[in-house]
């Protein structure tokens, strides 16, 4: 059985048609996230304290990286 809390495997995955991004520790949904920072604070409500999300080696970015927002830059201009 994997250890979640030594290594979590944390998976942001490919933008919905709304532009929100799915966030998983293994089968586990952790939130939905429409902004880096919303997940860097599902990891912290799940105690998964990563420093940098964007650069991350516990965080796999699928369909696009941490940059990659479709159609919701909009909600964190100035941010």
């Amino acid at each position: 059985m994997a250890h979640p809390t030594e290594n979590p495997h944390i998976v942001v995955h490919a933008p919905a048609l709304d532009g929100s991004r799915r966030v998983t520790s293994g089968d586990e949904t952790l939130g939905i996230a429409t902004h880096v920072d919303d997940v860097a604070e599902i990891l912290r409500l799940a105690d998964l304290y990563v420093t940098d999300v964007e650069d991350s080696e516990l965080i796999e970015w699928q369909g696009g990286g941490p940059e990659d927002w479709p159609g919701l830059s909009e909600h964190h201009e100035g941010a």
